[in-house]
């Protein structure tokens, strides 16, 4: 079974377990009547489909949007690489709060008209299409929750946002020098700050609400406690790689900056980047229990986000230190660190993890501690339209951030300068991925895929 084929199965394997776990922990009468709640509601910041419409809706709702994302990433033909699951793992998480079957299509259909009008392939913009519904609450608020609503009102306001935010986040990309592994969420968030206040002036502002379910979450603790067990274990024991070599591998990663583009699946192989996804994901957990918070659809959603940017850009090592700096801004400025935005802080905020990766965990936490602040009040201007919040607080600290801290450190240490991930990674060019080997590579017929990985690299050190 080919690499691709192995990805796919093991994203459809994650999607059906989220529809398990609904069956499983929800009451089955309750899941039509839930759904129904869902997609005819406002999806506002923070809106927990748990609270509204219970476990067993909130899960299916959860499977469906990743079914129907990673059906579009295989129709449009896109080569999985680390950031495949980056977006699956992203598109499911926010599902549980904000993110449904109905509001999200508006704005994939609008980047694919955009594709269309640019004549490209859709392929080159499926990845901005799915991050790009960020803004999904917008469609739900000018469908249902708008004095002007009605559908064709939240389909064609859908449709603008897809047309218009490929070009702002390709110039918000430069901006952040990738320090802000969140880049989608902060062209979302400059988009809404023009969007808001003309609904502001129309008086048809959408408004922040907090749904927040509170009960007992020792279920969720054990089946995430479960997934990341099982993701560690495929890493070390169906990675096609022996134990020792997953592990090296791991301990390669744990070295890297983290800062964009670090495609870890591309640079060292599926063994070590399902050990790393395990791995941040039983960090973001033990957090969360840690500071005596509440896991739910908000929480469970930073979960899966952080263990899918593990396969791009987060590691143990430059994302501890940015929580570290989340708890202890909240403790400085008096606020409970079990608070909601702070728990969502601290996992979100980790999107500043290559602060910690590339100048030292004393500027993650620097980092952390900022984005404590900036993002309570960050996301007022946006109506809580953006799920992306804690990516546009990060934005704005990664241009404020970055640039301070390289004129004074850059004197003492110009090795970091800005340079590309790929080429500085140990010094060592990235593994590829199978797509990438030439027809001269793949001969003869049936070879393993490390000799052609390691034929490659033989004929790329000669050119």
């Amino acid at each position: 079974m080919g690499y691709q084929r192995r990805m796919y199965v093991g994203m459809l394997v994650y999607a059906l377990a989220l529809a398990g776990v609904g069956l499983l922990l929800g009451e089955p009468e309750d899941i039509l009547p839930g759904l129904w709640q869902i997609l005819s509601m406002q999806d506002i910041l923070i809106t927990d489909y748990i609270q509204i419409a219970g476990t067993g809706a909130a899960f299916i709702n959860a499977s469906l949007v990743t079914l129907a994302s990673l059906a579009l990433i295989a129709l449009s033909k896109d080569a999985p690489n680390g950031f495949t699951i980056t977006k699956i793992g992203l598109m499911s998480g926010f599902a549980l709060f904000g993110k449904n079957i109905f509001n999200i299509w508006p704005i994939i259909f609008g980047t694919w008209l955009y594709a269309r009008l640019q004549k490209e392939p859709f392929s080159k913009y499926i990845s901005v299409a799915l991050l790009a519904t960020a803004l999904s609450p917008l469609i739900s608020h000018m469908s249902f929750g708008s004095r002007y609503g009605s559908f064709l009102l939240g389909l064609g306001t859908g449709v603008l946002v897809g047309m218009v935010l490929p070009p702002i986040s390709t110039y918000t990309y430069k901006l952040q020098n990738g320090m802000n592994l969140y880049n989608m969420g902060f062209a979302c968030g400059l988009l809404a700050m023009m969007l808001v206040p003309i609904l502001s002036a129309l008086e048809d502002a959408p408004r922040s609400v907090l749904y927040w379910w509170e009960g007992d979450g020792t279920p969720f603790a054990i089946a995430l406690a479960v997934l990341c067990l099982a993701l560690i274990l495929a890493g070390f024991f169906l990675s096609s790689k022996p134990a020792w070599a997953v592990w090296a591998g791991y301990r390669r990663l744990l070295h890297s900056s983290g800062r964009a583009p670090s495609d870890y699946l591309r640079m060292l192989g599926g063994g070590p980047v399902l050990v790393n996804m395990g791995i941040n994901g039983l960090i973001a957990t033990g957090y969360i229990l840690l500071v005596g918070g509440d896991l739910n659809g908000p929480t469970m959603g930073g979960i899966l986000t952080v263990i899918g940017f593990s396969a791009y850009g987060k590691h143990a090592r430059n994302i501890l230190p940015v929580m570290a700096g989340v708890l202890l801004g909240g403790i400085f400025m008096h606020y409970d660190p079990a608070a909601p935005a702070l728990q969502l802080a601290a996992l979100f905020g980790t999107t500043l993890a290559p602060f910690a990766g590339v100048f030292g965990w004393p500027v993650g936490v620097l980092a952390g501690f900022l984005h404590s602040a900036v993002v309570l009040q960050a996301g007022s201007p946006l109506g809580g339209v953006n799920l992306y919040n804690n990516g546009f607080s990060g934005g704005l600290i990664a241009i404020v951030l970055f640039p301070t801290v390289m004129a004074i450190v850059r004197h003492r240490k110009p090795e970091l300068a800005p340079r590309d991930e790929f080429e500085v990674f140990l010094g060592e060019a990235p593994e590829p991925m199978e797509q990438d080997l030439t027809p001269e590579d793949r001969e003869p017929e049936g070879e393993p895929f490390p000799v052609l990985v390691r034929r490659w690299r033989e004929r790329k050190r000669k050119r």
